[in-house]
């Protein structure tokens, strides 16, 4: 893959699952995504909590990904995104197109009908982090089921502003870690 090729896929995650999501809403949620998207707390206070807990898991994901049992899979990801030779104005791209896209599609339209646990399950599944012919690789996956679920939590509890903020914080963190190092 390319860095072409990725940016393409962050942008299609934006607009495809992004767009998806906003097209289920209305019928997962029963109000129109304006709505959903309005919904909870004020918009600056889900966004300060999203940036304070996506700061929280991402530094949690280090702390994980430094120890010795995931030294496979650290020195894998590293490479794989220092062959990018993303920028800065790259790595915020994708964490946004992510934060906004799969967020919208998993939390606003899937989690009404499966819940918290199963599409927190299904999101991290098909990020590839269960995987059972790789235990660490797995490891890693079930602390990402824990924390996708806490944004499934402040989707619900807070809004999807915070769930969406969280997941950019996250993924620009982790983003920046593997492509720098």
């Amino acid at each position: 893959m390319t860095k072409r090729t990725l940016l393409i896929l962050a942008t299609a995650t934006l607009l495809v699952m992004g767009g998806l999501g906003l097209l289920i809403v209305p019928w997962s949620r029963g109000v129109s995504a304006i709505r959903f998207l309005s919904q909870g707390w004020v918009w600056w206070q889900q966004l300060l909590i999203g940036l304070l807990v996506g700061w929280l898991l991402a530094s949690i994901a280090l702390w994980i990904i430094q120890m010795p049992y995931l030294k496979k899979v650290n020195a894998f990801f590293g490479e794989l995104f220092k062959s990018f030779n993303l920028s800065l104005f790259d790595i915020f791209w994708i964490s946004i197109c992510a934060g906004i896209g799969e967020e919208m599609f998993f939390r606003g339209a899937i989690q009404p009908y499966l819940g918290i646990a199963l599409t927190s399950f299904l999101f991290v599944l098909l990020h590839g982090y269960i995987n059972p012919f790789n235990r660490p690789l797995t490891a890693y996956g079930l602390f990402m089921v824990l924390a996708i679920g806490l944004l499934g939590v402040m989707t619900e509890e807070i809004g999807i502003i915070s769930a969406i903020t969280a997941h950019a914080m996250i993924d620009f963190i982790l983003l920046m870690r593997l492509a720098r190092d």
